[in-house]
């Protein structure tokens, strides 16, 4: 093994090995108790064969993606007008946007219960107008809007970053040849913030996909994987068919992130 070969190695073993013990074993692991149940690796098929494993898997991709479409939209705009308009107060107003980073899920649950919760906010302001109370924090709307909360600060910043990088030279030169503003926005400012959307929606979309403390928070009604293997792990005791969940779960996460990245063009992170 020549010099240059052996400090190749040495540099990536450490990264090997911490890829080996946090990320392979513990995967094969779980793939494996996902197959000592009583149904034997069938327990994967039963996540598409039952209908209740099944309904939950498609109501966590429906809501994230839901969750990321809204998300990418109020950053993306809020993003690039931010960064573009510098006013007082600016550098407030980014760091209140950003301010939810600091709370954690069950927290956030609770803000959306104190909003639009039976004694919430939004509840009594219904109902001094209409006579009628409006109730949603202990459904998927509820959820959708805790998501939101906690993904639009994990966004923003990245389309702010994005956004500072664009050359105002080439909207000027497409406005001097005369294009509208919309032509503008789709021609221009968005295939230069496709990178950063695709990127920041990945992140959103993981995030979405396996949030556990708003959801638990906000559990009455709400029918999500992450509730599903939390349910089967310590109500059922069912521990094969928790872990087949979580790895299918880790799955379709670990696919949207691999997809963004090719398509991005640069590294997706996902965030914890």
């Amino acid at each position: 093994m020549s010099r240059e070969s052996a400090r190749l190695f040495a540099l990536l073993l450490p990264a090997g090995v911490f890829f080996l013990a946090f990320f392979l074993l513990p995967l094969a692991r779980l793939f494996a108790i996902g197959g000592s149940g009583k149904e034997g690796f069938a327990a994967y098929a039963a996540i598409v064969s039952d209908a209740n494993y099944f309904s939950s898997l498609m109501s966590t991709l429906a809501l994230a993606a839901m969750t990321t479409i809204t998300t990418l939209v109020i950053s993306g705009i809020s993003g690039v007008f931010l960064q573009r308009h510098k006013f007082p107060g600016n550098a407030l107003l980014v760091s209140m946007l950003t301010f939810p980073l600091a709370f954690p899920g069950v927290v956030i649950g609770f803000m959306v219960i104190m909003l639009s919760g039976r004694q919430g906010l939004i509840g009594d302001i219904a109902m001094y107008l209409t006579g009628e109370k409006i109730v949603f924090a202990y459904s998927m709307a509820g959820l959708f809007m805790g998501y939101v909360y906690f993904s639009v600060p994990r966004t923003i910043l990245t389309i702010m970053a994005a956004a500072e990088k664009l050359d105002p030279r080439i909207e000027e030169a497409a406005r001097s040849l005369g294009a509208s503003t919309w032509r503008v926005v789709f021609d221009v400012i968005l295939p230069g913030l496709k990178p950063a959307f695709i990127a920041a929606g990945a992140i959103c979309f993981a995030t979405a996909m396996g949030a556990f403390g708003t959801a638990f928070t906000l559990a009455t009604r709400i029918n999500v994987l992450p509730m599903v293997i939390y349910t089967e792990f310590t109500l059922q005791a069912n521990m094969a068919m928790a872990a087949a969940l979580s790895f299918v779960l880790g799955a379709v996460t670990w696919l949207v992130l691999a997809i963004a990245r090719t398509a991005a063009g640069s590294t997706v992170a996902a965030a914890g």
